[in-house]
């Protein structure tokens, strides 16, 4: 590794991994001490949150469609009792 100025950045590219290793071990084990072993984010925590996001999506279109189809279904009762009493005869 060459550092040709005081403001030259290291990539992840021209680092070893041996020393990314290390370093993500450093990461990881302060965010565990700072944020404690039980609100540290997991692939597992991260999947969980990803299908109950999913379950709440879905639920959200079930209750949508059930309105449009309430909504619908009144419309649709509405207009027969309008026709309902135009076919009536005035007397």
């Amino acid at each position: 590794m060459s550092v040709n100025g005081p403001n030259q950045t290291i990539g992840l590219t021209t680092i070893s991994r041996t020393v990314a290793s290390l370093a993500f071990g450093v990461v990881h084990t302060l965010e565990r001490a700072v944020a404690g072993d039980g609100r540290t984010r997991t692939a597992q925590g991260n999947a969980w949150e990803a299908v109950c996001a999913d379950r709440a999506r879905a639920a959200q279109r079930r209750e949508l469609e059930r309105l449009v189809t309430e909504l619908t279904a009144a419309r649709a009762a509405a207009r027969r009792r309008r026709d309902a009493r135009e076919a009536q005869p005035v007397s």
